[in-house]
């Protein structure tokens, strides 16, 4: 586990005041950015092994199928493997919203997607929905990875898609 200094989102020496949580650097907007387009990558092919790195093997999150999940395999167990098989065209909208903690260790990027779900008939319905993703990272620069995801769909959505589709490579 990566270690984060306890008051991650205080100000830290060097710290510039003119730059806040909710004013981040670009470069930094655009690694969150690039995670959740590495994560609709690994959806879309329904490749859970290729997106195993992006996620800390420790972390937590909240689910369609279980309120929370401690560790990144049973997150791929209890969600991945009973939603991404089972979707397509799953893509986020573009404007996806960033913060990040004054030393650049920890960020927050909240998103929402779309997707295709099939009802048992095969028939296609909508599928949007929302996520908060916490990340960390050992160092400024470096790659963030997933320490928390809460993804949810909207309201009134259908929580089950009936359509299967073979996992990439296999587990």
């Amino acid at each position: 586990m990566m270690a984060v200094p306890p008051c991650a989102w205080t100000p830290a020496v060097g710290y510039d005041a003119a730059m806040s949580a909710a004013d981040p650097r670009p470069e930094d907007v655009a690694a969150v950015t690039a995670w959740f387009q590495t994560l609709a990558d690994h959806v879309q092919a329904v490749d859970f092994a290729g997106a195993r790195p992006i996620f800390a093997e420790d972390m937590i999150a909240f689910g369609t199928f279980t309120d929370f999940m401690t560790g990144r395999d049973a997150a791929e167990r209890a969600q991945w493997r009973n939603v991404w098989p089972h979707i397509d065209r799953f893509r986020w909208r573009p404007d996806i919203r960033v913060l990040v903690s004054p030393d650049r260790l920890q960020a927050v990027g909240m998103a929402v997607f779309d997707s295709t779900g099939y009802r048992e008939d095969g028939s296609e319905y909508d599928r949007p929905g929302r996520a908060t993703v916490v990340f960390e990272r050992a160092s400024a620069g470096a790659r963030f990875v997933a320490r928390h995801t809460h993804m949810s769909l909207f309201r009134d959505v259908p929580t089950r898609s009936f359509k299967s589709k073979p996992e990439r490579g296999g587990a």
